[in-house]
């Protein structure tokens, strides 16, 4: 099999190895030339332009996009859907708002070109090294493709969601819960740091690792976190991001559900931009850990 890989930024690139150690062949082009010379030396095969993309890949051809929501996907199709033939297939693996993606699906199919909608979750690691994908759109077209999936996605780790728009409305509403999810766990860090235990955060997250009822991923990155940097002094305790649970807040609101939970989560963290505390270094570690985001400047 071979796919067109358009973004290598860090979920991107990390896909794009993941893929070839699948023996998937992929040819990547990202608009840093810097960021194609390095997968070329990493044994990937890279283009510095879209035309050159699609001339490498024989029909049908199967082109995932790793590049931000909103307008960077919509200008890539522009350029991109008009060198592409009957039959071929774009899979939006990024961070794309459901309706958008809707709306897209119906305009390349005016063309014959198909359009998946891929959720993709596990953070840089995942994406390395095994991610969990919800993909929406046409079945047959996610049937005619799932080797792919199966190839980049951790064990049970990928499905099927349903028509077009599907893939991403589940992502998003999983976005809007690990909001709720990181608050909590910042939150009861910042509880555990008021009384007067000197605990050991990095000990208290290992065990909660380890058979709790709230082992997870996230506890683990709690660990790894502390076991860094004890008291967090790298984090300034302000909290980035927002779009997908804004996203996700929004749609429910529209759908009759009282996501209180989430709605408070996206309040704390525009709360945290002037009164950061533990707990919100707590969160900003924990970003950092699935996704390397960064302190907002």
């Amino acid at each position: 099999m071979r796919v067109g890989l358009i973004g290598l930024g860090r979920m991107g690139h990390s896909l794009a190895l993941n893929l070839l150690d699948n023996k998937i062949s992929v040819v990547a082009f990202d608009n840093n030339t810097e960021r194609v010379d390095t997968f070329i030396i990493e044994g990937g095969e890279g283009v510095h332009s879209l035309e050159d993309l699609v001339a490498k890949l024989d029909p049908p051809r199967v082109l995932m996009l790793m590049i931000p929501a909103g307008h960077p996907v919509d200008e890539t199709l522009k350029e991109l859907s008009p060198l592409l033939e009957q039959e071929d297939a774009i899979i939006d693996g990024g961070n794309s708002f459901y309706k958008d993606s809707q709306l897209r699906f119906e305009m390349l199919k005016k063309r014959g070109i198909h359009f998946l909608d891929q959720g993709t979750s596990g953070g840089i690691s995942g994406a390395r090294n095994g991610a969990c994908l919800m993909v929406g759109g046409d079945r047959n077209i996610f049937e005619r493709n799932e080797q792919l999936f199966e190839a980049i996605a951790t064990k049970d780790g990928y499905g099927y969601m349903g028509s077009s728009g599907a893939g991403h409305f589940v992502k998003m509403v999983h976005n809007g819960i690990e909001y709720c999810i990181l608050e909590a766990f910042g939150e009861g860090f910042e509880t555990l740091s008021k009384e007067k235990f000197d605990l050991d955060y990095e000990k208290v997250s290992k065990v909660w690792s380890n058979g709790s009822v709230i082992r997870s991923w996230i506890s683990e990155l709690a660990q790894e976190a502390f076991e860094k940097d004890p008291e967090l002094s790298k984090w300034s305790g302000k909290i980035g991001g927002g779009e997908t649970g804004n996203w996700s807040l929004q749609v429910a609101k529209k759908l009759g559900v009282d996501f209180k939970l989430l709605q408070y989560s996206l309040q704390k963290r525009m709360d945290s931009m002037e009164s950061p505390s533990f707990g919100t270094k707590v969160v900003s570690a924990l970003r950092y850990g699935f996704g390397q985001h960064e302190d907002p400047k």
